[in-house]
């Protein structure tokens, strides 16, 4: 990062601010009272990829999560605690796992290149791969290929989402929970929703429904 860019910013933050001030004064002290937001956000750590942004919503309306190709990874205590957060105490309506055309993760889960440590969390990628070896191999189209990927990649995370404790739990409370898979285009700005979409766990297969 060169001196000239953090400066700018800085400045960006200041000009940022006093704009919000500028349109109402108490702005930022109404933020601080608290946060309500409607929506958890799991999506890719991508920065090309900004959850408000997309969608235009403001500061206090999506609690985020982020990660290389917005995995769902039950053993990740990092995603469990923003997941329990969001559900058991923000009590938000909806999450939502979005992923996006062009993944780097996910383009790296169809090679077999080296990369560094990250080549661990990419092998979470990979068994998506496996699971849907046949269909993917059968797409001659090496970009029509890598969509799909994408798109099964979303779908296979909002299916681990429906499998977690935490979200079975707050089913089981009586607590209303949507869960969705979108994926962005960076080429459009368009979401395109992969109508894998829950609100219970009676889709999910007998085993994977918890008893509490």
């Amino acid at each position: 990062m060169s001196v000239e860019f953090y400066k700018k910013i800085i400045e960006n933050n200041k000009t940022w601010s006093d704009t919000k001030l500028a349109e109402d004064p108490e702005y930022f002290k109404k933020l601080a009272q608290g946060q309500e937001p409607p929506l958890l956000w799991i999506g890719c750590s991508d920065s090309r990829v900004p959850a408000n942004e997309i969608i235009g919503a403001q500061p206090g309306e999506v609690f985020v999560h982020r990660n290389i190709a917005n995995m769902v990874v039950h053993s990740d205590m990092n995603m469990l605690s923003v997941l329990d957060y969001a559900v058991n105490v923000l009590k938000v309506k909806h999450v939502i796992v979005c992923g996006h055309y062009g993944c780097g993760g996910v383009k790296a889960a169809m090679g077999n290149q080296s990369i560094g440590i990250i080549d661990n969390w990419v092998r979470h990628i990979k068994d998506v791969y496996r699971h849907h070896r046949a269909y993917l191999d059968s797409i001659v189209d090496e970009t029509a290929r890598f969509d799909a990927f994408v798109e099964l990649n979303v779908k296979e995370q909002v299916f681990d989402l429906a499998k977690t404790s935490i979200v079975q739990g707050a089913w089981k409370n009586g607590q209303q929970l949507h869960i969705h898979g979108w994926v962005y285009g960076l080429d459009t700005g368009i979401v395109k929703d992969l109508s894998v979409n829950f609100c219970d766990n009676h889709e999910l297969d007998k085993v994977d429904r918890l008893r509490f």
